[in-house]
């Protein structure tokens, strides 16, 4: 999935012994992954640190781990350290990082998948949150999880009929309904706890 070079594995395992962490190993994720504004970003991870649904690259004397939901993005990625005068610089090239449009041929999924993380992801980030698609059924019902700052939060219908569901409406019209499959109960750190505020799609 992901091609490290030799040099980029030394650059990393030099960094980690720096820190003298036992088992720390460097976290991989994209952020604002499929549209232009796309990167990458890198953090030191203890194990103790990990949701459990990183992808983990086994590199000589430690360990990288990818995010789970970044995984896509970095498909045939690679991650090499160019030596230059003044010391090196670590590269990563992603050529699937700021996503497709989906062509003529694509199906419904990729269609909404693509609305949802091109347009309306980047907005409800801004509160903090992340909506994820988990299932388009034949007759055009889109079923979508909230996250984040939008899990439990009070204006999260107003988001999803407002904002989610006229954007992913507009752009892909085969879209019959939007529903929200999210436990909001369960939410902990919701960007509005109360009624007030405004979507977060606007």
């Amino acid at each position: 999935m992901i091609d490290i070079s030799e040099r980029a594995q030394n650059y990393f395992r030099h960094l980690l012994e720096q820190q003298g962490v036992e088992g720390q190993g460097i976290r991989l994720s994209v952020v604002q992954g499929g549209t232009p504004a796309a990167n990458c970003a890198l953090e030191f991870c203890e194990p103790s640190e990990l949701d459990g649904r990183e992808w983990t690259v086994e590199c000589t004397g430690f360990n990288i781990y990818v995010d789970g939901d970044s995984v896509r993005w970095l498909d045939e990625a690679s991650i090499d350290f160019e030596i230059n005068a003044t010391g090196g610089q670590l590269n990563i090239r992603a050529p699937k990082i700021k996503g497709e449009i989906p062509g003529e041929g694509a199906s419904l999924v990729e269609r909404v998948r693509y609305v949802i993380d091109a347009e309306i992801n980047p907005q409800v980030a801004s509160h903090g949150g992340r909506i994820s698609l988990l299932e388009v059924s034949a007759d055009g019902v889109v079923v979508l999880q909230f996250g984040g700052g939008c899990h439990g939060c009070g204006m999260v219908d107003v988001t999803l009929k407002q904002g989610v569901e006229k954007t992913l409406k507009t752009r892909v019209p085969e879209i019959t309904e939007v529903r929200d499959a999210t436990d909001h109960a369960s939410g902990e750190n919701p960007y509005y706890s109360g009624e007030q505020g405004a979507s977060a799609v606007g």
